[in-house]
């Protein structure tokens, strides 16, 4: 177990957008007939029975397009981010970036969220690198609470270059937007919240114009 430091933690940024889908190949198609921009492969997550792919949206942000992997076996337990229980693509997810995990946890229980433990991942990457991070599950229903991720010494998945499609804007609706303020507070980051069916939406800068997904 690590201790607590008393230090607050490097501010949480936003590191990647998490589009999950049922069919990841139609929806990077149509990813790309709507932006003008493909996706570049990202990696598989061995045993989960997912894959991904990767568009930067500008910085060291990206977004990750997820879905069952075809060339996997069906997982002992369900696959990431309810991939299972989906019937189209859908935004589900946000992560926020920090440099010491442990102590961004710590500060976030002290001021009344607890995004609940690290743990490790990894994957590897096209050309066979392996890259490990660890990061928090998520920890509240709503999927406009991110959850938090430290690369540690790992290279981040826009080290190498991505296609890109700049992030122009990114905005959410939730009938508690208080509560999800107050959240988002905690962990040290935040997004434009209004009063609305839950929902994320966000526009990209691409060669066929500005973008919106829902």
């Amino acid at each position: 177990m690590h201790p607590t430091k008393p230090s607050h933690p490097t501010p949480a940024i936003l590191d990647h957008l998490v589009l999950a889908t049922p069919d990841l190949a139609a929806t990077v198609a149509d990813f790309t007939a709507r932006t003008g921009v493909t996706p570049a492969p990202g990696g598989v997550h061995l045993g989960l029975g997912t894959r991904n792919y990767l568009v930067g949206l500008g910085g060291a942000a990206y977004l990750e397009i997820i879905g069952p992997d075809p060339e996997q076996s069906d997982p002992d337990g369900p696959r990431p981010f309810g991939v299972d229980g989906l019937t189209g693509p859908r935004t589900v997810s946000w992560a926020v970036r920090t440099t010491d995990l442990d102590a961004a946890i710590a500060t976030a229980r002290t001021r009344g969220h607890d995004p609940g433990p690290g743990h490790a991942m990894s994957r590897r990457t096209p050309d066979g690198a392996l890259l490990s991070w660890r990061l928090t599950g998520s920890a509240h229903p709503s999927g406009l609470v991110p959850f938090l991720i430290d690369w540690g010494t790992s290279a981040h998945p826009t080290a190498a270059g991505l296609p890109t499609t700049p992030l122009l804007e990114l905005s959410a609706t939730t009938p508690v937007p208080e509560e999800i303020h107050r959240i988002l507070t905690a962990l040290g980051t935040g997004l434009p919240l209004t009063r609305g069916p839950e929902g994320m939406a966000y526009t990209l800068d691409t060669p066929r114009g500005p973008v919106t997904f829902g």
